[in-house]
């Protein structure tokens, strides 16, 4: 799998060669973050906080909130590394700082070792200093005590001359079956994508994506293959709540309509490239694309508008939502259509109407006793909370996505 890098130096997105050299700048980092998302975690790297030139703390915390990210430079102490796994970083990737005394404070599968290797022999102080030690060496000491490795051939870093198989295939050996590997440096092709997945590594890219060497599209599906005659992917298609709307079929063409539109296109076996809602309306943001783990089908997440994915009109082909999405959507479209002088139009134009039903709902919930009267209350709790969403135009996804972050936090409340 591919694990888009962003480097970051004086506010920027930046590549450099050999770890000195800068060959590109690319500007606001954003706008590509929210392209590189489409293929799962970013690598966020702050280079000025790794070599005491500065910080670009905001824009990755920024990055943290938005995007799953990991998190790397200059993370050199145990507060630090609780900060971003508290903001909501995936994992955070330590260097110098990957000592077993200090990993033992960290939660293991949380944390990812970077070593630095220059020909095979690990390289510290930004690559300036050898240690006299072996990769796998240190990838022996510290296995136990990480849940993955970021190793980085220095002498094939933002060169673009290919990555070294054979070292990534005895490292992956090494870190076991426990530890997944990332490989940077180098990385130019989709085929050398594949080739590291087929050995059960990750490939963090850089330079090869921002100069257009690599095509995202093709980076994502590298690992992806078929026995079907006709060389279709089976794709499962999902909301941003990963509820199911239907599936459907990928070829190598329309992922690559898709991620360049970043919308639902996919290969209908009757009809050829489907820009889903292209005529309906009914189109799709595409948020995320992930492989399945026998790397023979993907999953579409998206953002489903109009009427729903099935030709139907229903929200999915399976018919209508339930629950909450069932409840959110009908409030979404009330907030635009309900009936003049209905009890829901009132609550989306009478602002303390809908706070002090809130408070009054909030309180017969905590002073339900029955089971029937807690669901009772909990029900109307959350239809009215859900209505002042929908009367601020933030969704029901976004909230949830907030709890996933709050869930990574590693502090606790006393």
């Amino acid at each position: 799998m591919i694990v888009p890098s962003i480097d970051l130096q004086g506010g920027q997105a930046v590549q450099l060669v050999g770890g000195e050299k800068k060959a590109i700048d690319a500007g606001d980092p954003l706008p590509i973050a929210e392209r590189f998302a489409l293929a799962g975690e970013i690598a966020v790297i702050d280079l000025d906080a790794a070599l005491r030139t500065g910080s670009n703390a905001t824009l990755v915390e920024a990055l943290v909130r938005r995007f799953a990210c990991r998190v790397g430079g200059g993370i050199r102490d145990i507060d630090a590394a609780v900060r971003w796994l508290d903001l909501g970083a995936r994992q955070v990737i330590l260097g110098t700082m990957a000592k077993p005394e200090i990993l033992a404070k960290l939660p293991r599968e949380r944390v990812i070792a970077a070593l630095d290797a220059k020909n095979g022999e690990v390289v510290v102080e930004g690559w300036k200093e050898a240690t006299g030690r072996g990769i796998l060496e240190r990838v022996a000491e510290l296995k136990e005590h990480v849940s993955g490795f970021l190793v980085t051939f220095v002498e094939r870093e933002g060169r673009l001359g290919g990555t070294n198989l054979e070292l990534a295939r005895e490292i992956v050996e090494a870190a076991g079956k426990d530890c997944r590997v990332t490989i940077a440096g180098g990385v130019t092709t989709a085929e050398e994508i594949r080739a590291l997945d087929e050995i059960g590594a990750d490939a963090q890219v850089g330079m090869a994506l921002y100069t257009g060497r690599l095509d995202l599209a093709d980076a994502i599906m590298a690992p992806l293959s078929t026995d079907r005659p006709d060389g279709l992917y089976p794709t499962v298609v999902v909301d941003e709540r990963n509820v199911a709307l239907g599936l459907v079929y990928s070829s190598r063409e329309s992922i690559r309509e898709a991620v360049r539109r970043r919308m639902g296109v996919y290969q209908s076996r009757s009809r050829g490239l489907w820009v889903k809602g292209e005529s309906s309306g009914a189109t799709q943001e595409l948020l995320r694309i992930d492989l399945d783990c026998d790397r023979d089908g993907a999953r579409f997440v998206v953002r489903q508008k109009g009427p729903g994915f099935c030709h139907l009109d229903t929200h999915s082909c399976w018919g209508e939502a339930a629950g909450l999405t069932r409840l959110m959507r009908v409030l979404e479209a009330r907030r635009a259509d309900a009936p003049e002088g209905s009890y829901t139009a009132r609550l989306f134009a009478d602002k303390a109407l809908l706070a002090a039903k809130l408070r009054e709902e909030a309180e017969e919930l905590t002073q339900a006793t029955s089971r029937e009267d807690v669901v009772w209350e909990a029900a109307d709790v959350l239809y009215f909370t859900l209505a002042r969403l929908a009367r601020e135009g933030i969704d029901l996804a976004e909230v949830e996505a907030h709890l996933d972050r709050r869930a990574l936090k590693v502090t606790r409340r006393g």
